[in-house]
C-alpha cells in the first residue's frame, strides 16, 4: 500500500473550526486581550483562500506554458465564514461601510445605515483566523491585512433554524507598500 501517513503525521493536523478576530496582533495579543477582538460564533467553520494572479509572458517559439515565464501580478486572499451571531458588529462588517448610532425613535435600538463611500477607517487593520494544531501548544494563524467584506449583507431567516451573516473578507494591498502581499501565515513549530 502507498500512503503519505507517517508516525509524525499526527503532529501536523489542523483541528476544529478555529475562531476569527479583528485587529489581532500576533506579536502582542494574548488569549485575554484577544477575547475582546473576537468576531463571534461561526457555523460551518471558515475557509481561507490565497490565489495568485499569474501572467504568462508571451514569447515567439513557446509552444505553451513555459517554466520561468510566469510573473505573479498579485495575490487575492479571502476568509469566508458564516457568523452565527447577528449583532451590530456582524451586520456592520457585512455591509462594509456604515454609520451606526443609538436610535432616537424607536429607543432601545442601534440604527445602522450603509454609507455611499468606503473610507480607509472602514477596513480592518487585519482579520486573523486562529486554529488549533495537533502537534503544538501554539496555534496556526492566518492574517489578512486591510480586510473588508465586499459581498454585502444577507440574512436568511427560516423556521427551526438560526440565521447567520455570511462574510467574505478580502485582504487589500496598502497604497504605501504595494510590493508587500497583505497576507501572513504563521505555522507553529512542532516537536
Amino acid at each position: 500500500m502507498i500512503t503519505g501517513l507517517t508516525k509524525n503525521s499526527k503532529k501536523h493536523f489542523q483541528l476544529d473550526a478555529g475562531a476569527i478576530f479583528k485587529n489581532y496582533d500576533p506579536a502582542t495579543d494574548t488569549p485575554a486581550t484577544a477575547s475582546a477582538k473576537l468576531i463571534g460564533a461561526t457555523v460551518g467553520g471558515a475557509t481561507f483562500s490565497c490565489v495568485p494572479e499569474v501572467r504568462q509572458v508571451s514569447v515567439d517559439g513557446a509552444k505553451g506554458p513555459t517554466k520561468g515565464l510566469e510573473i505573479i501580478e498579485s495575490y487575492t486572499g479571502t476568509l469566508t465564514a458564516n457568523v452565527k451571531e447577528v449583532t451590530v458588529d456582524s451586520i456592520s462588517m457585512a455591509l462594509a461601510a456604515v454609520t451606526a448610532a443609538a436610535s432616537q425613535a424607536p429607543s432601545g435600538y442601534t440604527k445602522i445605515v450603509p454609507k455611499g463611500e468606503l473610507e480607509d477607517a472602514d477596513y480592518f487593520d487585519n482579520v486573523t483566523w486562529i486554529g488549533k494544531m495537533s502537534g503544538s501548544n501554539n496555534p496556526i494563524m492566518i492574517v489578512l491585512k486591510n480586510a473588508v467584506n465586499l459581498n454585502g449583507f444577507t440574512l436568511a431567516a427560516q423556521d427551526k433554524n438560526e440565521a447567520n451573516v455570511p462574510i467574505v473578507l478580502t485582504a487589500h494591498y496598502d497604497m504605501d507598500a504595494l510590493d508587500i502581499v497583505p497576507i501572513e501565515i504563521y505555522v507553529p513549530d512542532v516537536a
